[in-house]
């Protein structure tokens, strides 16, 4: 490990001083909110071999990406003026630069307007999602990364997503069985009911992403008793994560044994039940999805 500000006390300027391509691996986490973490993003691809979006937040934007529903100046708005703690009679906001009387000048990094993910702001070689990435998909990425250095192993196609490419329902072990249909009249959260843990969450009418979300886990989610929240990411098939989830949905609500019951007003009525349709569907995606960020007037 020659660079880790999570476990090593380092600067900017040790990074940017090693040569380029120096590193054989480099794991960006995060999403990317201001200039700092552009830049930092930036130096790491001038010295890396290999860059991987690890982690939701570099892959997708992640939990921090749900900000994409607002902007910076309605967050400033709220953080510096609305919160009942806050005490800022004069309206003052964080400056980029202030300089004080004798001339000394201090900077911060510039805020953006929305959250990026990684590959946003850089070229990026390789994927890993979860929140967080779990031991197997550690070790997975170590043993490629270590069998291509000693020339026993070939790198994967660039953009590769280093997790399956089936859905996590194909390895959920509470899967019914695909020739068993699924029919729900209403949408239950985990916080409301005790589900029963040998039965499949959405059988129960408990949301769960499964079916629009990657698999390659483990289902650690699934195996303590709590529905899937997408973490993983869509599948390479699918274009948007929560436009395949609420198809999901739409197919088991209301569906009889010769087609779908459901008319516009179910569909609002369905919808409805969803408390937050936006943050439970794109939860961890919102940034890379086709939606991407929420447009508010100024």
């Amino acid at each position: 490990i020659v660079f880790s500000p999570t476990l090593l006390d380092v600067k900017y300027d040790d990074l940017r001083k090693m040569p380029d391509k120096s590193i054989t691996i480099g794991l960006y986490h995060g999403a990317v909110r201001n200039s700092d973490n552009e830049e930092f993003a930036k130096i790491m691809r001038e010295k890396c071999q290999v860059l991987i979006a690890y982690g939701a937040c570099a892959h997708l934007g992640g939990i921090p990406g749900l900000a994409n529903v607002s902007n910076r100046a309605k967050i400033f708005e709220t953080v510096y003026k609305k919160t009942f703690s806050t005490d800022n009679p004069e309206g003052v906001y964080p400056q980029t630069e202030w300089t004080d009387e004798k001339g000394h000048k201090l900077t911060l990094p510039e805020f953006y307007d929305e959250v990026y993910a990684l590959d946003d702001v850089v070229d990026v070689d390789y994927y890993v999602p979860a929140c967080p990435p779990t031991h197997v998909m550690n070790m997975q990425i170590l043993n490629l990364i270590k069998g291509w250095v000693e020339g026993k192993l070939e790198l994967p196609p660039k953009g590769t997503v280093i997790a399956e490419e089936k859905t996590l329902c194909d390895e959920c072990p509470r899967n019914p069985g695909k020739g068993k249909k699924i029919k729900i009249d209403k949408l239950k959260f985990i916080t409301e009911v005790e589900p029963d843990p040998e039965k499949c969450f959405l059988e129960q009418g408990i949301l769960c992403l499964g079916p629009a979300t990657r698999a390659g886990c483990g289902a650690p989610c699934i195996e303590a008793n709590m529905p899937c929240r997408g973490c993983m990411g869509p599948t390479s098939r699918v274009m948007d994560q929560g436009g395949s989830m609420l198809s999901a949905l739409a197919s088991i609500f209301g569906v009889s044994e010769n087609e779908l019951e459901l008319s516009e007003e179910d569909i609002e009525k369905f919808v409805s039940q969803m408390k937050d349709p936006l943050g439970c569907f794109y939860r961890f995606s919102l940034p890379k999805s086709l939606l991407r960020r929420v447009v508010q007037d100024e």
